[in-house]
């Protein structure tokens, strides 16, 4: 089974992602790494990474992303409005709080008349880097990510025609509508100006530094950390712009991460999207970025600090029990991915 497969065609070209050969050549590495030896520390280059193994990229100057100052300002009005559920009670921010991380400190978000969802939030931040959404990647865009949300009965349990009749009577929404969009306010309009706020919301952190060759951005430890990330072979899945969300990987590489567990719909990932067999237990690969801000961890929440997600990953993805101080810097270097000013 390739562990890579169902990803569009074009997309490494598109996103600048490595080549398949690299990425063969990475995930070869997990199956040879000697487990029980902690890794030395390696200097930090002076200068931006351009080793094919490293396979990470720094975030783009949000000026460089083309986006509409006045539709980014709309999308970010709907964003925190909980006219777009049934009963006015919920919004995309109940989901996705700006102030933790983008994501939901709970196991699973709660909709409607408090109906618990099904699957663990995942982050909202950087997600305009992701090639698809949610953690089955059944939505191709942020926009069409929008409705899932919408007609979803355990989320906003409501539907378009009566979220426009809502919103069609706010009439200074109407006006701002009408001064962004040609054709003013219209269900693709919505999906487009929360997408376009989604897009807006980018966390240059102090890794992003140092790949711009700001070799003083880590410190010692955070830099062997960041050596491990490489040589462990995280950085196989965990790449590109977002230090994931690029590929699909199955979840239990190694070993069985489910072997012992009562497999929930939630569970089977992509197989939910595409009936394939070889698709159970595939996610879309998530990103690392602001990682220490959003416990719990995985799509079943079952990770409840970054500690012990580190070494569970290890154990399933790469068959390897880390050392102590391998955890630990690991962890280190995790944090630095978290966005300067944020969670301070």
């Amino acid at each position: 089974m390739n562990p890579f497969k169902k990803m569009e065609p074009g997309l490494w070209l598109r996103q600048g992602r490595i080549g398949a050969v690299w990425l063969v050549i990475a995930l070869a590495g997990w199956w040879f790494y000697p487990a029980a030896t902690p890794l030395k520390a390696e200097a930090a280059p002076a200068r931006p990474f351009s080793d094919p193994g490293a396979t990470l990229a720094a975030l783009p100057d949000i000026g460089l992303l083309g986006l509409n100052p006045e539709r980014v300002a709309l999308g970010k009005r709907l964003f925190h409005d909980p006219r777009l559920s049934a009963d006015n009670s919920i919004a995309c921010a109940s989901c996705h709080d700006l102030g933790k991380g983008g994501a939901d400190p709970r196991p699973v978000s709660l909709g409607v008349a408090g109906h618990p969802g099904v699957i663990n939030s995942p982050s909202v931040y950087n997600s305009g880097f992701n090639f698809s959404q949610f953690w089955d990647g059944r939505a191709a865009t942020l926009e069409d990510q929008v409705n899932g949300p919408i007609a979803s009965q355990t989320e906003f349990a409501s539907d378009w025609p009566s979220i426009m009749k809502k919103l069609g009577h706010d009439g200074d929404l109407s006006t701002a509508f009408r001064k962004a969009y040609a054709d003013g306010l219209t269900p693709a309009n919505v999906r487009h100006a929360i997408a376009e706020f989604e897009r807006s919301l980018v966390t240059p952190s102090r890794f992003d530094r140092f790949l711009k060759g700001d070799g003083k951005a880590l410190n010692e430890t955070e830099q062997h950390g960041y050596a491990l990330f490489r040589r462990y072979g995280c950085a196989a899945c965990h790449q590109g712009i977002n230090i994931g969300g690029n590929l699909y990987q199955r979840l239990g590489v190694v070993k069985d991460y489910f072997q012992g567990k009562t497999v929930k719909p939630a569970d089977l990932g992509r197989y939910n999207v595409t009936h394939d067999p070889e698709d159970r237990y595939v996610f879309k690969v998530p990103s690392l970025r602001n990682v220490a801000l959003t416990a719990p961890y995985f799509h079943d929440a079952s990770a409840a600090t970054l500690e012990e997600a580190v070494a569970v990953m290890a154990r399933y993805q790469l068959g390897v029990e880390l050392p102590p101080e391998d955890r630990a810097d690991l962890v280190a270097f995790l944090k630095t991915l978290t966005g300067e000013g944020m969670g301070s």
